[in-house]
Order: structure tokens, then C-alpha cells, then sequence
């Protein structure tokens, strides 16, 4: 396959420096996208970057995963208001370890190919360079006319940012293009690749290996993505949707994906997915001929999930959202961890309840109108239990008076009600 125009079709390509296609058609190149490992999960914001690299590795090419060690102590003010926390050496390898696992959901490390997937790390060549040394070797080739001229800093300089620019801040473009220089030297890496903020970034490596060596440097990035309404992309009213399910469960990943606009959606399916143009057009034909069922957004969802998670985490999911959405059963919700009980009924009504009470065994009746207030009264009640309509844990309640106790809580902790079809309510016990 042709890179660029897999890249071009996907709707990944915004800037490319003249003869990057020509090198990319010519040999099999080395290519990097820098990660910055500020915490020690990936979160989809790095998708587009990192699909960058997977779709390079599917064409032929060899992808360097560089993950800024060194550089994440400084902080990039590209697309940044303000100066970063700053983070110590220890923090830095635990998250450097934890993103390497992501990474190897999307790209090969391990086989034998000659384009196999390399991780780097530049604090491996930046820890023992002295300040005099980069100053003298480096500093002399790129002056600060060139660097004071780049977008990122002249937004920080007029005013965008309370503080100013730090000359920490100030060296990092060098600092970047220094991991260029070393990347192409040591890998014969001749293209760095990232998102549309990084030009003025890879830009300085090309000039800076330009004027040391004279060796062959390419630039290439990809649009910063957004939502069809203008919206940052990635961000939730709870923060980031994060690759770790220690921080965003499969079911909340899964449900963000599935949630997409139907705009959203076409875009997506091409950029985070490795699915074929054929398929991905077939299926945006089918789409647009009944919207109304989903089919791009299940299928996006379903891509996305599976990869970065699991096809057991992505049947997980399917089979959560059912509870809320479908006719699940008792079973269903028991299969549930309690992370994607909360998650699956979060933004519900709650009641606390005494968990002494239930131990001893009480009245539905009395938990359910006097300790947590689902119902207004108990005549009502009564008429709904008769009527079929009231369940517990997705059981229809036989009698209003029926016995709840221990036996009957999810974890150990929950109780689910249903009222009607859609009202539910989480009664948690303590």
C-alpha cells in the first residue's frame, strides 16, 4: 500500500514537506511520533498519532515509537496556555512502561520483520549531554530568529499565556529537534510525523539535521482532530477518555465511541480504524440509508474497542449496555465488576440504605418508600407490583411486601430497581 495516499483517503494528512512522498515510495523508511508520558496511560488524543504509526507499519514501513523522557520534564508550549507540572525521574519510568504495553496493541515489536516496531526513549541520549555540550554543538546551528518566528511561541509571547514563556519551555523545540537529529543518525529515521500544533516542532529537526549533516529529513502531520460542532475531541464532562481501564472502564470507552454524531462517525471509522476504503464506504452508504441504526457508530465502536482493549471486553460492553437499553437478565447484570455497574447506572438516582437492615432481612415495602424514596407511597406501590411493573436486580417483584436480604445484593453492596420500563434507581447499602 501507498502511505501518503492511505493517510490522504483517511483524512490524515494536513502538511507534508515536498519529497516526503517521493522518499516514501522510493524505500522503506523510518519514521517517529514523539508521546509525551505525562501520565502513565495513553488517552485517545494520541489515537491519531499512534494509527499514524500502525498504518505506516502496514504499508512497509519501520515506526519508532519515541517517548519523550527526557523531554517530558520540560513541557511543550505548543497549543499549551500555561507551564506544566514537571515530573520526577521515578514517575517517568512507570509511565514509560505502562504506555509501551498500550503501544504493542497497535504496533508489532516482537516478530522478526525487518520493519518491526522500535521504542525509544530520549532520556536515554539526553541524561549524560551536559548543558555546554548542547549549547556548543547544538545551540550554534539554529538561531533564536528562527525559533522566536515559530507559531507556538509567538502565541505564548503575546499574551495567550499569563506567565509568559519560560526559556525552559523556550529549548524545547531544540531539545526535539535534537531527538531528529539523534533519531537520524543512529536509525536512519528520515521522517517524524504528528499532529498539525508539532509543525514549528519537526520543522526545527529538519532544519537542525539540514544544517549539521546535510541528511535527508521529512515532516509530515496530521489534522488536530475535533467534533463536528467544533468541540474538543476526546474530552468528557468526567476529563479524558483514557486507553487504561483503570481510568475509563471498556464500557465508558465503548458507550463515547457508540455516542458519536453521525458527521463524527464518518470521520472517525477512517482515521481510528485500520478497516479497508471499501468496507468503510459500504458501510457509510448503509448508514446514511437508515441512520437510525447506528451502523457506523456500532461498528466504529466495535473496532476501537476491540483493539485497544479485547473482542471478551468489547462483548462485555455490548452485553452492559443491553441492561440499561435491552431485556437483560439477572445473570447479565451479576457478570458486571462493580467499576461498570457505577459506570453503566451512573447519573441515575441513588439512595444509601442500612445494610443491618437488609442483613436481617426487610420489606421491600418499607426499603423502598421509607429508606430510599423510589416509590411515594406504599398504595402505589402495591398497584405497579401488581401490575407487573416493578423489578428487582432485572426480577420482577412478586409481592410488595416481598423479603429482601443479603443474598439479594449485587456486590455485595447494590440494590438495582426498576420502575416501569426506564425509571431506575441505585440503592446502595451501608
Amino acid at each position: 500500500m501507498n502511505f501518503v495516499e492511505e493517510l490522504k483517503w483517511r483524512g490524515m494528512v494536513h502538511s507534508m514537506m515536498p519529497g516526503t512522498e517521493e522518499l516514501l515510495e522510493k524505500e522503506m523508511v523510518t519514521a517517529y511520533v514523539g508521546i509525551d508520558p505525562t501520565a502513565d496511560s495513553l488517552h485517545i488524543g494520541h489515537l491519531c498519532g499512534i494509527m499514524m504509526l500502525r498504518h505506516l507499519q502496514r504499508c512497509g514501513h519501520k515506526p519508532l515509537a519515541l517517548l519523550g523522557g527526557a523531554t517530558g520534564m520540560i513541557g511543550d508550549p505548543s497549543g499549551k496556555s500555561q507551564e506544566r507540572n514537571l515530573l520526577d525521574e521515578d514517575t517517568l519510568r512507570h509511565n514509560v512502561a505502562c504506555i509501551k504495553e498500550q503501544l504493542s496493541h497497535f504496533l508489532d515489536f516482537d516478530s522478526d520483520a525487518e520493519n518491526k516496531a522500535e521504542l525509544v526513549n530520549n532520556y536515554d541520549w539526553m541524561k549524560d549531554f551536559t548543558f555546554l555540550d548542547f549549547a556548543r554543538d547544538i545551540g550554534k546551528h539554529i538561531t533564536v530568529n528562527y525559533m522566536m518566528a515559530k507559531e507556538s511561541v509567538q502565541k505564548r509571547l503575546n499574551g495567550e499565556a499569563r506567565d509568559g514563556l519560560s526559556f525552559t519551555e523556550f529549548t524545547y523545540q531544540l531539545l526535539q529537534g535534537y531527538d531528529f537529529l539523534y533519531l537520524n543518525q543512529h536509525k536512519n529515521c528520515k521522517l517524524q510525523m504528528g499532529g498539525s500544533d508539532q509543525w514549528g516542532n519537526i520543522t526545527t529537526g529538519t532544519e537542525l539535521i539540514r544544517r549539521t549533516t546535510g541528511g535527508e529529513a521529512y515532516a509530515l502531520v496530521c489534522p488536530l482532530i475535533t467534533k463536528a460542532d467544533g468541540g474538543k475531541f476526546g474530552k468528557t464532562e468526567s476529563g479524558n477518555v483514557w486507553l487504561s481501564s483503570r481510568y475509563t472502564s471498556p464500557y465508558k470507552f465503548y458507550q463515547f465511541w457508540l455516542n458519536v454524531s453521525d458527521a463524527d462517525a464518518e470521520r472517525y471509522i477512517k482515521i481510528f480504524t485500520s478497516l479497508p476504503k471499501e468496507e468503510i464506504d459500504a458501510l457509510i452508504e448503509e448508514h446514511r440509508i437508515d441512520p437510525g441504526q447506528r451502523i457506523l457508530q456500532k461498528r466504529l465502536a466495535k473496532e476501537v474497542t476491540v483493539m485497544v482493549h479485547s473482542e471478551e471486553d468489547y462483548n462485555a460492553a455490548v452485553e452492559a449496555s443491553g441492561i440499561l437499553f435491552g431485556k437483560a437478565t439477572k445473570d447479565a447484570l451479576l457478570k458486571l465488576d462493580e467499576a461498570t455497574l457505577l459506570d453503566v447506572f451512573n447519573g441515575v438516582p441513588q439512595f444509601e440504605v442500612s445494610k443491618d437492615d437488609i442483613t436481617k432481612g426487610v420489606k421491600a415495602v418499607d426499603l423502598f418508600t421509607e429508606q430510599a424514596k423510589v416509590f411515594p407511597s406504599k398504595g402505589e406501590m402495591r398497584k405497579l407490583v401488581q401490575g407487573g411493573g416493578v423489578s428487582l436486580n432485572k426480577e420482577k417483584l412478586t409481592a410488595f411486601d416481598q423479603q429482601i436480604n443479603a443474598d439479594d445484593l449485587l456486590d455485595d453492596k447494590y440494590l438495582l430497581v426498576q420502575k416501569g420500563k426506564k425509571n431506575y434507581f441505585l440503592l446502595i447499602a451501608k
